[in-house]
């Protein structure tokens, strides 16, 4: 299928921070795709609305989010001020939908580091910059840039068997903030005598944003 026909289902699209894992902080476009091949409780995604775009649509609408001083910013190119923008691809599982030519066109279109949130049950496509593996069933990837684990009220945590750059535990977020306490101080007790780990808060949800 030619990447003029091909169309893709798409939760939504915003311009926000990076909240969690290495590249906490940094500016970032997000893709959210819809659909998952798992159904997990603690999932905060609605996937009943979604539109679908072909990959054009889509590197338009992550263009266009911009502020416009991203794109234009005095002294620079017009892609210049972009390419320090990180393009996450999260979902739902992205790699149900993920393909090169997207990749591809988000890379012509300005963007140098497209990055992808996967839950490692599939393989991403090989032109991606920095896979983040987030497993919750059997995986399939071995290799990662990042591993980023769940820590909850099992008091352990499980690489997986996946060789990983770096390797962050988050705390369950329970809605009991009593109960939370509790998971943050066992995860970072657990840290403290597995320092392979490193602790990964969710940022944008302490400090309020999306």
């Amino acid at each position: 299928m030619s990447r003029a026909m091909k169309r893709y289902r798409i939760n939504e699209i915003f311009y926000s921070l990076q909240g969690e894992g290495r590249n906490t902080g940094r500016a970032a476009v997000f893709v959210r795709f819809s659909g998952c091949n798992l159904a997990c409780s603690f999932c905060d995604t609605d996937f009943r609305a979604y539109r679908e775009m072909t990959s054009d649509e889509v590197v338009n609408t992550v263009k266009g989010i911009l502020p416009s001083f991203v794109d234009n910013r005095s002294g620079e190119g017009v892609g210049t001020a972009r390419s320090s923008v990180l393009v996450v691809l999260t979902g739902g599982e992205p790699t149900l939908q993920v393909d090169f030519d997207l990749i591809d066109a988000l890379h012509h279109a300005g963007f140098p580091e497209v990055a992808m949130e996967s839950n490692g049950t599939k393989e991403p496509p090989p032109n991606l910059d920095w896979l983040t593996v987030s497993p919750k069933e059997q995986v399939s990837v071995n290799r990662c840039n990042e591993l980023k684990c769940l820590f909850d009220e099992s008091g352990r945590a499980d690489d997986c068997g996946i060789r990983a750059d770096f390797y962050y535990l988050q705390p369950c977020d329970t809605g009991d903030p009593v109960r939370n306490a509790e998971i943050i101080a066992a995860c970072t007790e657990y840290i403290k005598q597995h320092p392979k780990w490193q602790l990964s808060l969710q940022t944008h949800k302490l400090i309020g944003f999306k």
